[in-house]
């Protein structure tokens, strides 16, 4: 049996044993969870993909191991030393690449031009790589927390008999806000 076929994919036959189906090859798009999360279980895969996404789906093995350097050594690419330029090439060359290409998620070519594959949405949809994943949300909760405390501040001082009026009136913006940000939440 091939990787991910069960028993079901095969007809019974003459001896009441499985017999499967070879004409009808596996899919390209058809993708199990469990490679989807083998690839993205390794921080050096998701960069790739992330680089993937950034440059509109094609890079080369060299640049894409320059990106992942930089990254792990927290230096520009400029700075890289060669050795910290091959250690990350040979990681992605030997290893990431090839297991990536496997699974049909990336095309590796063999003058080292990587592309995105037929696998690679299935693999994106459980990978984020927005740099801020709630969005705009922290904002509106600093924002809400800053006037609050300025209006709080101002009707201490000012109009004391208002505090709790005041004080009612920013809890009733903050629930406004969270009911947002959870029916935001859940519409994604």
């Amino acid at each position: 049996m091939t990787e991910g076929s069960t028993e079901s994919d095969g007809e019974a036959g003459e001896d009441g044993g499985v017999t499967l189906d070879l004409e009808d090859p596996v899919k390209p798009e058809s993708v199990s969870l469990d490679v989807v999360f083998d690839i993205l279980s390794n921080s050096r895969r998701r960069l790739i993909l992330s680089r993937l996404e950034e440059v509109g789906g094609e890079s080369t093995t060299s640049d894409l191991a320059e990106y992942i350097a930089a990254i792990e050594n927290d230096k520009p690419q400029s700075d890289l030393t060669s050795q910290e330029r091959k250690r990350v090439y040979v990681g992605i060359y030997q290893t990431h690449l090839p297991k990536m290409d496997d699974a049909a998620v990336v095309d590796v070519d063999d003058r080292g031009a990587v592309t995105l594959g037929p696998n690679a949405e299935p693999v994106y949809q459980f990978l984020d790589t927005s740099d801020d994943p709630d969005g705009e949300w922290p904002k509106y909760y600093a924002a809400h927390a800053g006037a609050s405390a300025v209006a709080l501040v101002a009707t201490w001082l000012f109009l004391q008999s208002a505090v709790a009026a005041t004080f009612a009136l920013s809890l009733f913006a903050l629930a406004v806000i969270v009911g947002l940000h959870f029916q935001s939440s859940r519409e994604e």
